[in-house]
């Protein structure tokens, strides 16, 4: 069993928010693999399913990002799950808008959220750290993370959101390599293969001030054409 956990913060307010950005990732996975309604529960909203054959709990804390380690060490300790079991989805300003890294274990970095959570259940869970780019001073990203995706913003987080759904059977088996495989074609899809019935460029027109290099018989041939 695993517990995959998106961050954000509760409430329409926030819905649209950058901050919010790990619970869209679960609400994406939840959608496109059939999982369960989501219910109340360890202060949050939870759901269950499947991902590569294995079972998967989705957790969105409802305690506000700072307190978030509080909803995931209930969930921790009611399912028994090993912190190696948790993947945390969230926002990451030091990627671009549409990166996407896994790691396990490491720092906070500052982000409130893994804060909280190393504090309830230690450092060795698994982040999947999603893009939303830099406000370019640190005195304007508390105001940055809690302002709406930009319209700008709406097809590459389409794509993003598509890809981690695609890869989420990865991530649960295992294999975040392929995960991360599965978001980067979402993020830049093959390039079609070249159209062989597309006609050819026409050859260049003949330089009449060129030599005549044809001998006597390739004249004469040429002449009945």
């Amino acid at each position: 069993m695993q517990l995959f956990v998106g961050l954000g913060n509760p409430g329409a307010k926030y819905a649209g928010n950058r901050h919010n950005i790990g619970f869209m990732a679960v609400d994406r996975i939840a959608g496109a693999h059939g999982f369960g309604p989501w219910r109340a529960k360890f202060q949050g909203r939870v759901c269950e399913g499947t991902l590569g054959g294995e079972k998967v709990i989705l957790l969105k804390p409802e305690t506000f990002m700072n307190l978030s380690g509080q909803s995931v060490g209930e969930a921790v300790r009611f399912y028994k799950i090993a912190p190696e079991a948790v993947t945390v989805f969230h926002d990451e300003i030091d990627l671009g808008p549409g990166k996407l890294r896994v790691k396990r274990g490491g720092g906070h970095a500052g982000h409130n959220g893994l804060r909280s959570i190393t504090a309830h259940i230690g450092a060795e869970f698994q982040r999947v750290r999603l893009g939303i780019g830099h406000p370019g001073h640190k005195d304007r990203v508390a105001s940055y993370v809690l302002q709406d995706f930009a319209k700008a913003d709406t097809d590459w987080l389409d794509d993003l959101m598509r890809g981690i759904a695609d890869g989420a059977p990865w991530l649960a088996e295992g294999k975040p390599d392929r995960f991360q495989t599965a978001v980067a074609q979402r993020m830049a899809p093959a390039r079609p293969a070249p159209d062989k019935t597309a006609a050819k460029p026409a050859a260049p027109p003949e330089d009449p001030a060129a030599p005549d290099t044809r001998n006597p018989l390739q004249k004469l041939v040429d002449r009945f054409r």
